[in-house]
C-alpha cells in the first residue's frame, strides 16, 4: 500500500509539471509571428505533401513504363516462339525439335544476349519448356503472377534487388514477364511463356524518369511553397504592423482613460470645492457688507433719530452738524459699496486680448492701491476663450490683492510667456513670504485660483521664501483658445 500511495503521490505531483511544459511550449508558439508558424508547419506539410505526391507519381509511372516495356518485349518475343509452337490445344508435350527451335531462336539476336531465363507453362503448372533443361517436365503448383496470365492478363515485374530466386548477381535488374500464349483462331489462352530478361538500359531508363519526376514535383511543391509563403509573409507584415498600431492605440486610449480618469476626479473635486467657496465667499460679501456699509447706514439712521435732528426747538448749528454726520456716513457707505461691487463685476473683457487684460487687471489694482506694479508680456497667444480670460484676470487680481495685503506691495511683477504649448502666468512679490502648509483650506484665496485653474486643466504653483512669494499658473494653449 505505501509503495502504491507513493506512486500515487508521483503521478499526482508530474501531471501538474507535464500541464506546465505543455501550457509554455503552447505560450511560446502562440508567441511566434504568423510567419514563422507558417513557415515550420508549411514546410512539414509541403515536404510530407512532396514525399507522398513524388512517391504515388513515380509508382504510376514504374508501373506504367514497366507494362508498356514489357508489352514491346513479350511482343517480340510472341512474334518470334509464335510460328515455332504447335498446336497447344492438341500437343501436351513439346517435342525435340521445336524444343531446339526455341533454344536457337531465343540464344540468338538482341533477345538472346539480353534473355536470363525462359520457360513456357501449361495450365496445370507442368514446364513444358526451359532454359534449363533439368526443370523441363516439372509440376510446381502455379504462382499469383502465373494465374493472372492464365486468365488472360500479362503480369510485368521489375526486380532490382536480386532477390529472386535463381542465380544472377545480386545488383543485375530484371524484367519479369508473365505472358499468355493465345490459340490464334480462337483466342484461348493455352500456355504461358515466362522470361526474365536483363534490363540496365531499363534501369537507367526509370532512375531517369523517376528523377525527373521528382525533380517536377520537388520544384512545383517550393514553388508552390514560395508563392504561398511569399503571401503569407506580406500579410504576416501587414498584420503586425495592424497589431503595433492597436497596442500603440490602446496604450494611447488607456493612457487618455487614466487622463480623464483623473480629470474627472479633480473636476468632481473641483465642483465641490467650487460651491463651498461660493458659499464663503457669498459669507465673505455679507460679512463685508455687514461690517462697512451697514454699519455707516445705522450710524445715520441713528444720527435721524437724534433729537438734534428730529426736535424742532434744536439749534440750527446742532442740526446742520448732525446733517453732515449724517450725509458723510452715507457717501462713505456708498464708496465701500461702490468698492465692493468693483471687485466683484469684470470690466469689459469678451473682446479684449490677453496683452490687453493683463493691462487693465494692473492698472485697476495700481489705481486702487497707488502701487506700482511691472507688467512683463511676452508672445501672447492670438486667441484666448472667455473662460481662459475670465480665469487669467481673477488670478492675476486676487495674487495682487494678496500681495498688497500681505507684503505692502513690495516688488509686485506680473510676467507672462509661452513655452510652446503651454502659456505661464506669474505674479510675485518681494515681501516676507509665508508657509503654504499652514494656510487654512477653507481660505478663499489660494484655494480658489487653484480650483479655478485646475477646472480648466492647468495647474497652480506657489512658491513662498523669505524673500518672496511667486504664484505661477500654466495652462495648455488649446484650454486657451476661443470655441
Amino acid at each position: 500500500m505505501g509503495l502504491l500511495y507513493s506512486a500515487t503521490l508521483a503521478t499526482q505531483r508530474s501531471v501538474p509539471g507535464k500541464l506546465l511544459r505543455a501550457n509554455q511550449l503552447i505560450k511560446n508558439w502562440n508567441a511566434r509571428s504568423l510567419a514563422s508558424q507558417f513557415l515550420l508547419i508549411g514546410g512539414l506539410v509541403a515536404i510530407s505533401a512532396m514525399v507522398l505526391v513524388g512517391a504515388f507519381v513515380s509508382r504510376l509511372i514504374e508501373e506504367a513504363v514497366t507494362r508498356n516495356s514489357a508489352a514491346t518485349t513479350a511482343l517480340y518475343v510472341d512474334s518470334v516462339i509464335a510460328p515455332l509452337l504447335p498446336d497447344m490445344q492438341r500437343t501436351q508435350v513439346l517435342d525435340g525439335t521445336v524444343a531446339r527451335a526455341l533454344d536457337e531462336t531465343l540464344g540468338q539476336g538482341a533477345l538472346g544476349d539480353r534473355l536470363l531465363s525462359f520457360r513456357l507453362w501449361r495450365a496445370d503448372g507442368t514446364i513444358l519448356y526451359s532454359s534449363d533443361v533439368a526443370q523441363v517436365g516439372k509440376r510446381l503448383e502455379l504462382s499469383d503472377e502465373l494465374r493472372t496470365a492464365f486468365s488472360g492478363s500479362m503480369v510485368a515485374l521489375f526486380d532490382q534487388s536480386g532477390e529472386q530466386p535463381n542465380k544472377r548477381p545480386a545488383d543485375m535488374p530484371v524484367l519479369e514477364i508473365y505472358n499468355p500464349v493465345l490459340q490464334p483462331w480462337s483466342g484461348e489462352v493455352v500456355a504461358v511463356s515466362e522470361f526474365h530478361e536483363v534490363s540496365y538500359d531499363f534501369q537507367h531508363s526509370l532512375n531517369q524518369a523517376r528523377f525527373h519526376t521528382w525533380l517536377a514535383v520537388a520544384a512545383f511543391t517550393l514553388a508552390f511553397f514560395v508563392v504561398l509563403s511569399a503571401i503569407v509573409l506580406r500579410g504576416s507584415r501587414t498584420i503586425e504592423s495592424q497589431r503595433h498600431a492597436l497596442k500603440e492605440r490602446i496604450a494611447e486610449l488607456s493612457t487618455l482613460l487614466a487622463q480623464n480618469e483623473g480629470l474627472r476626479a479633480r473636476l468632481q473635486r473641483a465642483s465641490q470645492r467650487t460651491t463651498a467657496l461660493n458659499e464663503s465667499h457669498l459669507r465673505r460679501i455679507g460679512a463685508d457688507l455687514h461690517d462697512g456699509p451697514a454699519q455707516l447706514l445705522a450710524f445715520a439712521s441713528l444720527r435721524l433719530d437724534s433729537g438734534a435732528f428730529t426736535n424742532p426747538k434744536s439749534a440750527r448749528v446742532a442740526r446742520e452738524r448732525v446733517i453732515g454726520e449724517i450725509k458723510e456716513s452715507l457717501d462713505e457707505a456708498m464708496r465701500e459699496i461702490r468698492t465692493i461691487c468693483s471687485g466683484l463685476v469684470l470690466p469689459q473683457i469678451e473682446t479684449a486680448t490677453l496683452p490687453e487684460i493683463l493691462k487693465r487687471v494692473v492698472h485697476a489694482h495700481q489705481q486702487r492701491t497707488g502701487t506700482t506694479v511691472e507688467l512683463s508680456i511676452a508672445a501672447p497667444p492670438v486667441d484666448t476663450s472667455l473662460s481662459a480670460k475670465i480665469c487669467i484676470y481673477r488670478f492675476v487680481q486676487e495674487a495682487l490683492n494678496n500681495a498688497y495685503r500681505h507684503a505692502g506691495g513690495v516688488g509686485q511683477r506680473v510676467s507672462q510667456w509661452v513655452t510652446g504649448d503651454y502659456v505661464t502666468i506669474e505674479v510675485g512679490d518681494n515681501g516676507p513670504g509665508f508657509d503654504p502648509d499652514r494656510v487654512k483650506p477653507t481660505g478663499l484665496g489660494l484655494e480658489g485660483l487653484r480650483e479655478r485653474i485646475e477646472s480648466l486643466g492647468g495647474t497652480f504653483e506657489v512658491e513662498a521664501a523669505a524673500s518672496g512669494t511667486v504664484v505661477r499658473m500654466t495652462i495648455s494653449s488649446e484650454e486657451t483658445k476661443a470655441a
